[in-house]
């Protein structure tokens, strides 16, 4: 057999399904299981504070949609800049293809919100109606009072849980501060209670009910995910050469002499799966990568005496070839690899270069189109233009505005005009030439608007002049 084809029989993609009936995930410990923690813990101090966080008077991040403006700490963006959530769609797929072809599914074991939300669900679900075999006899048993009372506390918890989460994600498009004040007087508006019920629900249904359903039937994810894998992808793989055949024994025995490989097969790496599988039977679709057999498995493996890694993280061809940890790290660095990384460092470094450089300042000139041109009562021609001037950096800004392309052109309207950080400043301009200044027609003209501290955020914007 040849060495490609060994391999691919580690990988046996099930039909979407796995397990049948309800998933009662047993309680496992070990090192992914803090790992995993620990990225619930991150991801909902930031989720749940970030939006607390003031910056300079207002909310440090605010999708504010009602003024069309992003901010982030100091970084103010307008629907203008619309390039930057292209670039981070973009930076966010190339992240996918480059962890993914590298690592497998690291994304969802350990940081997408339906695995976070599923996680902190059933730890509510445990405190409250105990360990995996209570809860598999709960739900069996008929209903009682004490089964009627800690069902509704379960979802009390959940419905509270999964409602602050609501909140705490509308409060990232509107101030958080007005949403609670709105909430507390029971007056917030139709959109904003829409979408904290939505959201609300969405929580609460997912990592309350759907759970695995979500990661094997839903998420689209799963389904395209083995377009990025190759034999070097690190996956979550039982080693089948050491632990076939399977077989119970007591410990001590001699497993050679019964013809058993290392797993005993007690089934708790099946037990502790929140989706259910049984990682023996090859890499499925439905494997989200968390990690939580290997701890299982590891536990057991100490108990009795046996060395630790039948289940691991490792890659196709390592399993089958037996290759050392620096083979596995070795051939990590392959083509694809690094052509995403490639890419995502040029896109990444493009990105900072741009924000770096990006003056705060952006400019509209409207021709007044209902009088192309008038004349003064000193004999010169004026023009009339409406100025927006968006001042997009989070400081208040004096800006001095000029006019040139025409001999002796002149503003005789006001040249200054202070904007608000994140504002936009309305000027009108009225622009004056002498009546032999040019040929009749359109002729360009530029107005330049500086700011008056620092003259390097300065902006040129073209316009034309009306000559009778």
């Amino acid at each position: 057999m040849s060495t490609r084809s060994t391999p691919r029989k580690v990988i046996a993609i099930k039909p979407v399904g796995g397990a049948e009936g309800k998933v009662y995930p047993r309680s496992v410990s070990g090192p992914y299981t803090s790992w995993r923690w620990i990225f619930v813990w991150l991801t909902q101090a930031v989720f749940y504070g970030l939006c607390w966080l003031p910056w300079h008077g207002r909310q440090a991040v605010l999708f504010d949609i009602d003024t069309r403006k992003f901010y982030f700490f100091d970084l103010v963006l307008w629907p203008q800049d619309t390039i930057y959530l292209v670039l981070l769609m973009i930076l966010g797929a190339f992240a996918l293809f480059l962890f993914t072809a590298v690592a497998g599914r690291l994304w969802c074991g350990y940081s997408c919100p339906q695995t976070v939300y599923t996680s902190i669900f059933l730890w509510f679900e445990k405190v409250i109606e105990g360990e995996r075999p209570q809860r598999i006899k709960l739900d069996a048993a008929p209903w009682t009072r004490r089964k009627l009372a800690l069902k509704t506390a379960k979802h009390a918890v959940w419905l509270i849980f999964s409602l602050w989460t609501g909140i705490t994600f509308v409060g990232y498009f509107m101030p958080i501060r007005e949403l609670i004040a709105d909430l507390l007087a029971f007056a917030p508006g139709p959109w904003a209670a829409f979408w904290v019920v939505f959201y609300a629900f969405a929580t609460y249904g997912n990592a309350g009910f759907l759970r695995d359903q979500m990661c094997r039937q839903i998420c689209p994810y799963a389904r395209f995910q083995f377009v990025m894998f190759d034999p070097d992808t690190l996956i979550i793989a039982y080693d089948t050469a050491r632990g076939e055949s399977r077989g119970a024994r007591a410990k001590g025995s001699d497993q050679q002499a019964l013809g058993l490989g290392d797993c005993i097969d007690c089934g708790i790496c099946v037990q502790v799966c929140p989706t259910g599988i049984d990682i023996r039977n090859g890499l499925q679709n439905e494997c989200i990568g968390c990690a939580a057999c290997i701890d299982a498995c590891d536990q057991v493996m100490d108990k009795m005496n046996y060395p630790r890694g039948l289940i691991r993280y490792s890659t196709e061809n390592a399993v089958s070839m037996r290759y050392t940890p620096t083979e596995i790290l070795r051939r990590a660095v392959r083509p694809r690899v690094i052509f995403y990384t490639a890419i995502l460092v040029l896109l990444t470094a493009a990105t900072a270069w741009s924000l770096a450089s990006r003056i705060p300042l952006k400019v509209n000139v409207l021709k007044d189109r209902n009088v192309l041109s008038r004349e003064a009562d000193d004999g010169s021609i004026e023009n009339a233009y409406r100025l927006q001037i968006m001042n997009t950096g989070d400081q208040t800004r004096s800006f001095r505005i000029s006019v040139t392309g025409l001999d002796g052109v002149r503003l005789t309207s006001s040249e200054r005009l202070t904007v608000a950080g994140g504002e936009i400043g309305i000027q009108t301009a009225i622009v004056s030439a002498a009546p032999g200044a040019s040929q009749a027609g359109a002729t360009a003209i530029s107005f330049t608007i500086t700011d008056e501290n620092e003259p390097q955020v300065s902006v040129v914007e073209h316009s034309k002049f009306w000559m009778p």
